[in-house]
């Protein structure tokens, strides 16, 4: 396997880890950790971003409708943060592989000192082979007057991190197997499209559209972060997370998913 990538960071969307019924997808989330601590392993460092916390909250009580005040939901992360690291945790066990928590918030990487001290901390995880496990702290996370604390959602949230780590890959894993030309929910013509050197205004258009009820994303915010990426002359690829080992096939140079990056990559065409 290349070690192109020496820094790599992987962010899971909650439709991957949880399950229409509401389940958790835990054949997901034990492919992940397998892969993610085979990366390490091979000399990669890896960092998990992760959302999925009210997913999971709403699942530990058995609430089926994602609830839209702020209190809740706050709640809900609250308690699905707890359970979520606890499979993270024990499932990385099972690769003999230590993972550490960290809840950011948006001030925390915007302010030199906090910033400074949590970039040293991940290092230091980096350097010591365990692989760090963030999420935002969305218990807490609140936008008051100029004190942003909030990333907003998770696509951005991991293309901060990929630039503030000065990570050479960040890899979205969604529930769809790339950027396509047009809804292929709605267009059985719809074209993946292969590399995107630059996001149009064309693309933001097709890109439209919420995800799923259990998350925020949708393929709108992950071409938010593409842009940000891209204008940090850094690459992303989105990929299908329904098998997590399509990592491997990524990393490896096969064409799949859809790859982020000013320069081509072999096999790769954006017509």
């Amino acid at each position: 396997m290349t070690s192109k990538y020496k820094r790599i960071v992987v962010k899971i969307g909650t439709s991957s880890i949880i399950n229409s019924d509401n389940s958790i997808n835990m054949k997901t989330i034990h492919t992940l950790s397998s892969v993610l601590s085979q990366l390490n392993q091979n000399s990669h460092e890896v960092i998990l971003v992760t959302s999925g916390a009210v997913g999971v909250g709403m699942n530990t009580i058995g609430l089926k409708t994602r609830p839209t005040d702020i209190g809740k939901l706050q709640a809900l992360s609250a308690i699905g943060q707890s359970e979520l690291m606890d499979l993270y945790s024990d499932s990385f066990k099972e690769s003999d592989q230590t993972v550490a928590q960290l809840l950011l918030t948006r001030d925390v990487v915007d302010y030199p000192k906090s910033s400074e001290n949590v970039l040293k901390t991940i290092n230091t995880l980096l350097d010591d082979k365990v692989i760090p496990i963030i999420n935002e702290n969305d218990a807490v996370s609140v936008d008051e007057f100029n004190h942003q604390t909030s990333f907003g959602e998770n696509d951005q949230l991991a293309a901060i991190v990929t630039n503030f780590v000065d990570a050479d890959l960040l890899i979205i894993l969604s529930d769809i197997d790339g950027l396509f030309d047009a809804n292929p929910k709605d267009n059985p013509n719809a074209k993946l499209l292969s590399w995107v050197p630059e996001i149009s205004d064309d693309l933001m258009q097709v890109a439209g559209g919420h995800g799923s009820q259990y998350g925020t994303g949708g393929m709108q915010t992950k071409l938010n972060a593409a842009k940000i990426i891209l204008d940090n002359h850094r690459k992303m690829a989105i990929l299908n997370g329904d098998d997590p080992a399509i990592i491997n096939d990524f990393i490896s140079g096969r064409p799949v998913g859809t790859y982020f990056g000013a320069e081509a990559m072999e096999g790769r065409t954006n017509e």
